[in-house]
C-alpha cells in the first residue's frame, strides 16, 4: 500500500490546516464520498455518498453527513464539526487526536476515557458506502448517530421544504428513507442499534468553500431517525448506506476492498514511492460507461471529457499495468466519433455528447500509439481502431465542425467566433477568455503525431495508398510548422498563427511540439524551446499558463466565477503540463544521470502536494506566484496520469519508450 499520510494534534488544532485537507473515496462507477480531515462539509460536494445513479453520472448526494455522540457514563461528547452562521458547532475537533489515510480515512477520538475509531470506505462497482467505529480503549459506552441527507443533484443545494416524506421503513437491521418519488432510496444497514424515529431538519449549514467561489453556500439537511450503536472494547460496530439492501458484511466487504487495492499496486510497473501513491490515486479514476469503461475528469464535479481521457489514459491504464481497461476506453470511445470528432464531453443528465474538441480525436491517435507500445496489440488496432483514425483523418483533411479543416499548407486550422476549442477553454458568457481560433501550436504538434502515427499502421497493415498519401501530409506539415511556427526573437514556438497574426505569447503548449513521441522540432530548438518554458513557466506544482512578464498574466485563482474563470489560463499551474515537459527534458538531454537528478528534484514538490488539498491526489491546478496554493478540483485525473506515465517512462524507464521520430 502506499505511504500512510497521517496528522495529528498539530494540524488537527488548526481550521485552516485541517479544512484545506480533504479524503476522497471513490466507487469505481462514478459516485463517492468525501469530507475534511475534521469531518465538517466544506462544499456542497461533500458527503458520505454520492450515488452514480447513471453511471458515471447522474450524481446526487443522499446522505451528507452522520452527527454522532459519545455517551460515556451518562456524559455527553458530540464529535461533530459544522459551520453555522457565526460559529463552528458542535466543536468535535477538540476530541480528534489523529487523522490517517491507511489506504481509507481514519478519524480517532478521545473522550471521557474511551477511544474510539471512525473509518470510512467505498465498495467497488456499488453506490454503497461503509462508515465503521471501533472502541479501542476505554469502557462499553454507547454512540448516537444522527443521519444527515439531502437527496439532490450534487450540483445543488436543498432547503427545507413541504413535499419531503419523512416515512421510514425499518425492516430489523436495515433503515429505508426515500423523501421523493424521484430518488433512489437510501438504505442503511446497522449492527444492533435501536432506532428511533426523528424527522428533524436541520438549518442553515455554511460551506466555506462554496462562500470563497462566490457561489450559494447555505443548505438544510433532513435527519429522520436516530441510531443508538452500543460500543465495547475491542469490538467494531458498522453502518452500511446504500441505495440498495446490503446484507451485513462489512467486515467482508472492508477485506474485498483491501485485497482490490493490493491488486491494483501489484500491478504497478515500478514499487517506489511516489509511483505506489499515484498509481493508488489513478484507481480512483476509472469508471464504468455502460458495458464498457471511461475516465473521470476530476473530483468532485467533472465527469469523463474526451481530450481529458485521451491524455489521461496512458498514465491510469498503460503505466498501471490495467491494459484491458485501456483496451476497453479506447473500444468505448471509437464507437462515439462522429465527423471525425471525438466527443468533448458526456453531460451529467445523460444527453447526446458534445463535439466542441479540436484536440481530443488527436489525443485519440496518441493513446492508441501508447496502447499499441505496451501491449503489441496489433488486431484490435488495426481491426478497430485503424479505420476510425483513419475517418478523423479525412474529416480534419476535408473539414468538419466549427472550422477545423487543414489548410493549403498542411497545418490544422481550427475555430469560429466565441468558440473556444483547445484545451484552453475557458469562456465566460460570449467573451472566450483565451481565444486561440487559427492554428495553435500544439494542435499542429498533434496533427504531425497524428499523421506519423496513422502512417505506421499503414505500414503494418500493407495499406500502400494510404502510406503515400500520409508520407506526403506529414512532410508538408512538417516543413510549413518550422517554416511558420518559429520565433527567432524569442527563440521558442509561437503560441498560435492565425494569417499574418503570430501570438507571441509564451505558453506551455509549445512544449508538446517536443514530447510529442514524433516530433516537428529538432534537439537544438527543442533545448531552445525548454529553456524558455523553464525560465518564464516552471513552478514546484507544473507549468504556468502564461508567463507573469505578460500584461495578461493573473497569479492568483480565486474569487467567484468570472474571477476565476478569467485567470484559468492566463497564469495558473496546470500539474498536468509537468509529464509532457519531463518527456521533453528527458529526450532533450538523451536521459542523462544529470537530467535524472534534476528532474526528481523538481518531482519534491509533489511529494509534499500528497499531503495537502485532496490527500494522496494531485490537484487540478494552482496559483502561479508562491506559495503555490492549490486550486479548482483536489484530484484531476491528468494532473495524477501524466505524472505518472513521466516518471514511468522517462524518470525511471520501465516502460515502453514508443516508436522514435
Amino acid at each position: 500500500m502506499p505511504e500512510i499520510i497521517e496528522f495529528g494534534p498539530d494540524i488537527l488544532a488548526s481550521a485552516q490546516g485541517s479544512l484545506e485537507r480533504e479524503w476522497l473515496e471513490t466507487n469505481g462507477i462514478g459516485g463517492f464520498a468525501s469530507s475534511t480531515i475534521w469531518g465538517m462539509n466544506t462544499r456542497r460536494y461533500h458527503g458520505l455518498l454520492t450515488a452514480a445513479t447513471k453511471p458515471p453520472v447522474g450524481r446526487m448526494v443522499l446522505l451528507s453527513k452522520l452527527e454522532e455522540t459519545l455517551v460515556v457514563d451518562g456524559n455527553r461528547f458530540e464529535l461533530a464539526v459544522n459551520r453555522y452562521p457565526g460559529v463552528l458547532y458542535p466543536r468535535g475537533f477538540e476530541y480528534l487526536v489523529s487523522f490517517r489515510l491507511d489506504p481509507f480515512p481514519v478519524l480517532r477520538y478521545q473522550a471521557g476515557g474511551a477511544e474510539i475509531e471512525k473509518t470510512v470506505f467505498m465498495v467497488h462497482g456499488e453506490n454503497t458506502t461503509v462508515i465503521q467505529y471501533t472502541l479501542l480503549d476505554g469502557p462499553a459506552c454507547e454512540l448516537e448517530v444522527r443521519p444527515l441527507t439531502a437527496f439532490r443533484d450534487y450540483h445543488s443545494l436543498t432547503h427545507q421544504n413541504d413535499v419531503l416524506r419523512s416515512g421510514l421503513d425499518d425492516f430489523g437491521g436495515v433503515a429505508a428513507f426515500r423523501p421523493y418519488d424521484d430518488v433512489p432510496a437510501l438504505y442503511l444497514a446497522h449492527e444492533d442499534a435501536a432506532i428511533e424515529k426523528t424527522g428533524y431538519w436541520y438549518r442553515n449549514f455554511e460551506y466555506d468553500a462554496e462562500r470563497r467561489r462566490g457561489l450559494d453556500f447555505t443548505e438544510d439537511l433532513f435527519n429522520p431517525f436516530l441510531m443508538r450503536l452500543p460500543l465495547r472494547r475491542g469490538a467494531t460496530c458498522s453502518i452500511v448506506a446504500s441505495t440498495a439492501p446490503r446484507d451485513r458484511n462489512p467486515a467482508g466487504m472492508r477485506e474485498a476492498e483491501l485485497e482490490r487495492r493490493r491488486q491494483v499496486l501489484a500491478h504497478s510497473l515500478a514499487q517506489t514511492p511516489l509511483v505506489c501513491a499515484l498509481t493508488a490515486a489513478a484507481g480512483h479514476y476509472l469508471v464504468a460507461r455502460g458495458e464498457g469503461q471511461t475516465i473521470i475528469a476530476g473530483y468532485h464535479w467533472f465527469g469523463d471529457w474526451g481530450r481529458d481521457t485521451m491524455i489521461a489514459l496512458p498514465g491510469i491504464t498503460l503505466a498501471t499495468g490495467r491494459y484491458d481497461s485501456a483496451r476497453a476506453i479506447l473500444g468505448e470511445f471509437a464507437k462515439h466519433i462522429d465527423r471525425g470528432m471525438l466527443p468533448n464531453r458526456f453531460p451529467d443528465a445523460g444527453e447526446q455528447p458534445e463535439y466542441n474538441s479540436v484536440d481530443a480525436a488527436l489525443w485519440f491517435f496518441e493513446a492508441a500509439r501508447a496502447y499499441l507500445a505496451y501491449t503489441h496489440d496489433e488486431d484490435f488496432v488495426l481491426s478497430e481502431l485503424y479505420p476510425k483514425l483513419r475517418e478523423i483523418i479525412q474529416c480534419y483533411a476535408a473539414g468538419t465542425r466549427y472550422g477545423i479543416r487543414v489548410d493549403s499548407d498542411g497545418l490544422v486550422h481550427a475555430g469560429e467566433a466565441g468558440t473556444q476549442l483547445t484545451w484552453m477553454d475557458s469562456k465566460i458568457g460570449d467573451w472566450v477568455v483565451t481565444p486561440r481560433r487559427g492554428k495553435p501550436v500544439e494542435v499542429q504538434a498533434l496533427w504531425y503525431n497524428a499523421l506519423r502515427v496513422q502512417l505506421g499502421l499503414a505500414q503494418t497493415a500493407g495499406d500502400r495508398k494510404a502510406e503515400a498519401l500520409l508520407t506526403v501530409m506529414a512532410e508538408r506539415a512538417h516543413t510549413n510548422f518550422n517554416r511558420l511556427f518559429w520565433n527567432p526573437e524569442a527563440e521558442c514556438l509561437y503560441d498560435v498563427i492565425d494569417g499574418d497574426t503570430h501570438d507571441a505569447s509564451i505558453r506551455p503548449n509549445q512544449v508538446l511540439a517536443v514530447s510529442l513521441t514524433n516530433s516537428m522540432v529538432d534537439a537544438g530548438r527543442g533545448r531552445k524551446i525548454l529553456c524558455v518554458v523553464e525560465k518564464h513557466l516552471l513552478t514546484p506544482l507544473g507549468l504556468r499558463t502564461l508567463s507573469p512578464a505578460d500584461p495578461a498574466y493573473r497569479a492568483h485563482y480565486c474569487g467567484d466565477v468570472v474571477s476565476r474563470d478569467s485567470a484559468y489560463h492566463q497564469g495558473t499551474v496546470w500539474p498536468w503540463l509537468m509529464g509532457p515537459f519531463i518527456t521533453a527534458y528527458m529526450r532533450i538531454h538523451r536521459h542523462s544521470p544529470q537530467a535524472r537528478d534534476q528532474v526528481k528534484h523538481w518531482l519534491t514538490g509533489f511529494h509534499e502536494h500528497l499531503r495537502v488539498a485532496g490527500l494522496g491526489q494531485i490537484s487540478e491546478l494552482a496559483d502561479g506566484d508562491p506559495p503555490d496554493a492549490p486550486g479548482g478540483c483536489i484530484a484531476q485525473a491528468w494532473s495524477v496520469a501524466e505524472l505518472l506515465r513521466a516518471i514511468v517512462e522517462d524518470v525511471l524507464e520501465v516502460a515502453p519508450p514508443g516508436v522514435e521520430s
